[in-house]
Order: C-alpha cells, then structure tokens, then sequence
C-alpha cells in the first residue's frame, strides 16, 4: 500500500470515529466552562443516537434524502430538553454534579432500550435506509497528495464538526455571551454581583451541552452502525469528557484531543494495515482508546487548570 493510500486510510478512520467525539466534547465545554459537571455526555449520546435512528426510519418515506439531516435536528432538540432534568438536578436543586450525571447516563440507556422492545419487539431498532454516506468534495479532491488525503471519502458531517470548534471558540472567547458564561463557571458570585443571571447561564450551557451530545451519539449511529442497541454508545460519550480535560476545557484543545482518541478508537479497523500492528492480537486494537484515555489524563490531570467553580452548585445571596 501506497505511503499517501495509507494516509489516506488512517486519517479518514480516525475522524470517522473523531466526528461524535468532537461535537460532544464541544458540548462538555460548554457545560463545564458554566460550572456544570456534565458526567451525562455518554448518556446524551445514548439519546441523541436513539432519536436519530428512530426518527430516521420513521421519517424515510417522508423527507427521502433530507432524512439524515432531520433525523440529526430532532437529536438535538430531544437531547436538549433530556439534558434539562441533570440541570434541574444539578443547578436548581443543587444536587451532586457527579450522581446527576450518572442517573442521567442509565436513564438515557433504559429509555432507549424499553422503547426499542416495546416499538420492535427485539433488543435493536431495524436498520435504517437512510444513513449518511461518505463522498468527495469536488474539485478539491483532485488537489495532489492534499485532495486524496482531506477531501475523499469524507462524510459532510465531519467538515461540521471541524468548523464547530472554531465556530465555539469564537463563541466562547470573542463574544459578550461567552464572557458571561465563564464568568458563571470561574466566579458565579462576582458574576451574579455584576448583573449576570448564573442559573439562566448555566442552564444554557448544560442545554447546549445536551444538543452537541446528542448532535455526536446522532452523527455516530447514523454514519458507523446505522441502528441503535445497547452496543451502539459504549464508552464514547466518557472518552469525550476525557477530550474535554484533555484539551484544558478549550474548543480547539478538545478538539485536537478528540482527533487523537478518535484516531484510538480507528486503531482495530486499521492496523491489519501498519506492518508493525499487523500481528498484535485485535482484542488490545479494541482496548486501545480506553487505556490511551486512562494514560492522557494520568500524565496530564495534574497539569490541567478546570474552571474554578466547576462542580460547585450556587446559592444566591451565599458567602
């Protein structure tokens, strides 16, 4: 195989599996940077993938090709509003960030998994008809070495992705809102002293978090395993959290991070071509991604400054 072949093949795996990442980790930015432990972006991603494959064959007759991309906004807007009981939990009653992000991880997969039985009478949804499929951008990919490399065989959703991240650091850095909602997350009392209402602040940043969630479990179900069962999310939405520290709660720095652990998650579909990982048993391709996420945060936690009042819930009016 061709040196740019195998480029080509590595990193176009790597952000297949990159893309979910990306956008929910853009989520747990959002959140955490408002002061909001979001332990819940697996769960967000159980639902978001949920809703776009039960939407997706329930909408296929309806919307024909635009299916894919409705079946991504209903995501949204239901991982949304399911994101809203962990900021009820955590912001309003003030409840442990932690615990209400892991309630909300096995009440995502319960949903999913009782309404998959009761609609279809089996552990897994049907598959569906209308995925989004991979393609070329024209004329770029006939740009030499550069077009077969970044512009073939790339699904739409990851140039979206990729564009997102600049899109929310400009959002989070450049702009009045963005302010506020760090504000929120690093001292919610100066915050609240200056006129900025932290509960509405950090229920916008947990919401947007549910969205981009949803956005990454919808994106990863409707271009890797084209149905939804209790196999579809594993582990993904907790390597996105992992992105997020890893990349010092900053959009770009997670999404560098996620580009890495996506890269992890491609190793078992790309080593058969690495001559040296030919020959290294595909059980430890599978475990690749969790160990380099455990190995990451082992060597860099210590070294990453979170938001200060991330994880603390406020009180108005408290001391």
């Amino acid at each position: 195989m061709e040196i740019i072949e195998l480029i080509s093949r590595i990193l176009g795996a790597s952000v297949v599996f990159a893309t979910p990442l990306i956008f929910t980790a853009l989520g747990g930015v959002f959140s955490e940077r408002s002061g909001v432990i979001n332990i819940g972006l697996e769960g967000l991603m159980i639902m978001g993938a949920f809703v776009a494959i039960v939407s997706n064959l329930a909408f296929h007759s309806v919307f024909g090709a635009a299916t894919p991309v409705v079946s991504l906004i209903v995501a949204m807007i239901v991982s949304a509003i399911f994101a809203l009981f962990h900021a009820v939990a955590s912001i309003t009653f003030r409840a442990d960030q932690v615990v209400s992000g892991v309630a909300i991880n096995f009440l995502a997969l319960g949903i999913g998994l009782f309404l998959t039985k009761q609609w279809y009478d089996k552990g897994q949804t049907d598959f569906i008809e209308s995925p989004i499929y991979s393609s070329n951008v024209p004329l770029l990919n006939k740009i030499p070495i550069i077009g077969d490399i970044f512009f073939t065989g790339w699904y739409w959703t990851s140039y979206l992705a990729i564009a997102l991240a600049f899109f929310v650091w400009f959002v989070i850095y450049k702009t009045p809102f963005g302010l506020r909602l760090r504000s929120v997350g690093e001292h919610p009392m100066a915050a609240d002293t200056n006129g900025i209402n932290v509960y509405k602040m950090r229920y916008i940043g947990v919401m947007l978090s549910g969205a981009f969630g949803g956005l990454g479990g919808a994106v990863y179900a409707l271009t890797v395993t084209h149905n939804f069962s209790h196999g579809t999310i594993v582990g993904q939405g907790f390597i996105a959290l992992a992105a997020v520290i890893f990349g010092k709660w900053h959009p770009l720095g997670a999404l560098g991070a996620a580009i890495f652990f996506g890269f992890a998650q491609s190793l078992s579909i790309v080593s058969s071509d690495i001559a040296f990982l030919e020959n290294v048993p595909s059980v430890f391709m599978l475990i690749a991604p969790y160990v380099l996420t455990i190995l990451a945060l082992a060597g860099f936690i210590g070294r990453a400054e979170a938001p200060k009042s991330l994880g603390e819930a406020y009180a108005k009016g408290s001391r």
